[in-house]
């Protein structure tokens, strides 16, 4: 874990704790510190970046810079950085409701949720697996959400302020998920969500912890107090409630995060004999409903003050109410298969990407890593398609191998081909092709590399394996250049000028060009 991404960690904490001015102000200081452009930092503070935006209430703000972060992350080689970037931009999307594709938004989170399984620094993982819940939980996915917080909270240290986020956030997802339950009728699986949102908001604030501990304490009380509110002690429950909204908005958290307790309140106070309390505060809650509050808070929120409303009487409130409970079912429908198109979309990803592996290994050598001799073959005729390209082949024999193999054994002789397959490589372009021909020979294959060109690569061969430390072993190369229909000549011309290099002790280069180019 490097320097910059624990630093990247107690930003995103306290991003998410009332500090995101703040925040925001330090991961640009951090990135613009970095030679060359912005775009040049590290995805880890592109990330800082994004969510701060995000916490500012600001919905475009965070798209440029997970555009940003993503191909940081990409550059970086980061799976974990990677998956952060397409689930949080997915979930932006979903939030601002705009014209990309549902089918894009979900190809993202299942894909992030793939690929965040192959990270293995934890500060990396552990919020790869956060964004994804919080890209499925926009989707009201609530059955994927919950194993993603859990493994979060696995990977996440002792003593950790993260713990308690992780914990809040299940319950604060088990009390979305009793809200929308109440409103299709499904009384008591919401209250079995209630109870686990309590038992998730308890340990969240047993497990406060560092210099943001007695923020997330109040988070985890404001949880549990909403979760008590429709079964056992309405009346302990609302006192309770609204001494943590007191707490919360004092410290400046914003109305949309405290939102989805009014309608907890006001059930806590009905409860409680106070059905006049109940309804004002929900009055108040219609009257300062937030524009990013969320369809499942809004439809909540005017749906709790139709249920008071029409307990009074109101034959309006009650049209209402069974006009927004039919939407809601439909709603639930829509959501149950989304539910199910996301199993069918990872299943079919993975087998996808399954294959792919497949046929990567079908292409690769197994010692070395390298290509095979089939892959080499197939690049061979793909050349030849074009048979006008100049087309560069180097034949690669290693020197001395029997020397290593009699003297050192068998397995000293395997890491000496991985090795030298390691040097090889180094010197190629990311166009080039290197392949294992079998026993200690290879082949390189140079598209649009002239003589020059090809012959300074041989020379870095040689040398580079020269420098291998421990290894006796030198390679003779044989270089020829042709066009692309003179590929099996050429492949000829470089073995012959390879052996010649071996007939004079090896360690060195020569080069023939073809007929054509000769005469060129």
């Amino acid at each position: 874990m490097t320097d910059i991404t624990r630093r990247a960690a107690r930003l995103l904490e306290r991003a998410q704790s009332g500090h995101a001015r703040a925040v925001l102000a330090e991961a640009e200081r951090v990135l613009a510190a970095y030679p060359g452009d912005i775009a040049d930092g590290p995805a880890c503070m592109h990330f800082v970046r994004a969510i701060a935006l995000a916490n500012l209430g600001d919905p475009q703000a965070p798209l440029p810079a997970l555009e940003l972060m993503a191909r940081a992350a990409e550059r970086e080689g980061s799976p974990g950085w990677l998956a952060c970037a397409l689930a949080t931009r997915a979930a932006h999307h979903l939030r601002r409701n705009d014209a990309y594709e549902l089918d894009d938004v979900l190809h993202d989170l299942v894909t992030a949720e793939i690929v965040a399984v192959g990270e293995t620094e934890p500060i990396a993982a552990v919020n790869a697996r956060v964004a994804v819940a919080i890209g499925y939980f926009e989707l009201r996915l609530y059955e994927r959400v919950g194993p993603q917080y859990d493994a979060a909270y696995e990977m996440s240290p002792p003593g950790s302020g993260n713990r308690a986020m992780w914990l809040f956030n299940q319950a604060e997802m088990h009390l979305f998920w009793a809200l929308e339950l109440y409103q299709v009728g499904q009384v008591a699986d919401a209250e079995s969500h209630t109870a686990q949102a309590e038992e998730y908001a308890v340990r969240a604030a047993q497990a406060a912890d560092g210099p943001d501990a007695a923020a997330w304490r109040d988070y985890a009380m404001l949880a549990a107090a909403c979760a008590k509110a429709d079964r056992h002690d309405p009346a302990g429950a609302a006192v309770a409630i609204a001494q943590a909204l007191a707490a919360l908005e004092a410290r400046g958290v914003s109305p949309t995060a405290l939102a989805y307790s009014r309608p907890f309140q006001a059930v806590a106070l009905c409860r409680s004999g106070r059905e006049a309390e109940a309804l004002a505060v929900m009055e108040r809650a219609v009257t300062e409903l937030p524009p990013d509050a969320g369809w499942l808070i809004v439809s909540a929120t005017h749906r709790t003050r139709a249920v008071l409303l029409a307990a009074r009487g109101s034959q309006d409130a009650a049209v209402g109410l069974a006009y927004g409970d039919t939407l809601a079912a439909a709603l639930w429908r829509q959501r149950l298969r989304t539910l199910q198109t996301v199993a069918a979309m990872k299943s079919l990803e993975l087998l996808r990407m399954q294959h792919e592996q497949a046929a990567r290994a079908a292409a690769l050598d197994a010692l070395t890593g390298v290509a095979n001799r089939g892959a080499f073959d197939r690049a061979v005729r793909q050349a030849q398609s074009r048979p006008s390209d100049l087309v560069t082949v180097l034949l690669v024999d290693t020197d001395k191998f029997k020397q290593i193999n009699d003297t050192a054994g068998h397995a000293a002789g395997d890491a000496a081909l991985r090795a030298i397959a390691a040097a090889l490589s180094e010197q190629l372009r990311p166009e080039d092709l290197l392949a294992r021909f079998g026993g200690d020979e290879f082949a390189a294959l140079l598209p649009g590399a002239g003589v020059a060109a090809a012959v300074a690569v041989a020379e870095r061969m040689v040398a580079a394996v020269r420098d291998i430390p421990g290894c006796p072993a030198t390679v003779s190369v044989g270089v020829a250049t042709g066009h692309a229909a003179d590929l099996p000549a050429a492949l000829r011309r470089a073995d012959e000028a390879m052996y010649r290099v071996k007939r004079r002790g090896g360690d060195g280069v020569e080069s023939v060009a073809g007929q054509a180019m000769r005469a060129a």
